[in-house]
């Protein structure tokens, strides 16, 4: 079977989407034994390393399988969800539980380890956000989230802080979501101002334990409306 010859650039690109197509299409069904890397070299018109790279693309996408001295099968004809989509595709209520497992700790991890660049950032933030309790929902949401991207940067580990930025764009969509589906802002347009000043004087201060309930009793009282819907 020829799969047809390839452009010159970008191989890799295209010799993945090649061979994707022909699993996702069914020409090569869950179990199926694809052919060498110097078969596949000739049929797509490359390199084997071209081909290699495919392969691995393809592995990362959960379509394909090696086996240590048998070959490349494939697993599946649907590439598996990235997290991106899964997160996108999540309910409110799965969205909120994860936050508070995440920032939770961060709020502690801030009261321990910020520096007066956090200080000065963490009240020029909560600043920002009793502004914007003047304008609509969207700058509203987007001044809150600000305000919580500051304490996550101030505990100064670059694994919860690539988590919530890679967390921010869909966390961002559902607070504003929920800002609109139970009106939270109807009777006081900065709703959760004396919360979120109690969080940052607890990081201001050092004050890890305050941080955390501070935190933890904000989110936990929206899960608990969430629930009630």
């Amino acid at each position: 079977m020829s799969l047809g010859a390839l452009r010159p650039s970008p191989l890799v690109e295209q010799a993945t989407e090649h061979l994707r197509e022909q699993i996702t299409s069914g020409e090569w069904d869950v179990g199926t034994k694809l052919p060498g890397e110097t078969a596949l070299a000739k049929s797509l018109g490359v390199g084997r390393s071209t081909v290699r790279e495919a392969l691995r693309a393809l592995a990362g996408a959960g379509l394909v399988q090696a086996r240590q001295g048998s070959g490349v099968f494939v697993i599946a004809t649907s590439p598996k969800e990235d997290w991106s989509t899964q997160l996108r595709q999540a309910v409110i209520t799965d969205v909120y539980e994860v936050r508070m497992l995440l920032e939770v700790e961060a709020a502690q991890l801030a009261a321990q380890r910020r520096t007066e660049d956090d200080i000065t950032a963490l009240h020029e933030a909560l600043a920002r956000r009793r502004e914007a309790a003047n304008a609509g929902n969207t700058e509203f949401v987007e001044a809150d989230i600000a305000l919580h991207q500051v304490m996550v940067a101030a505990a100064h580990n670059p694994v919860l802080t690539g988590l919530f930025t890679e967390f921010k764009p869909v966390l961002q969509q559902r607070l504003l979501d929920l800002v609109e589906l139970l009106g939270l802002r109807s009777d006081d347009p900065n709703h959760g101002d004396t919360g979120h000043a109690v969080l940052v004087n607890a990081v201001v201060q050092g004050d890890a334990e305050a941080a955390g309930r501070a935190l933890r009793d904000e989110l936990q009282q929206t899960l608990a409306l969430l629930h009630t819907l």
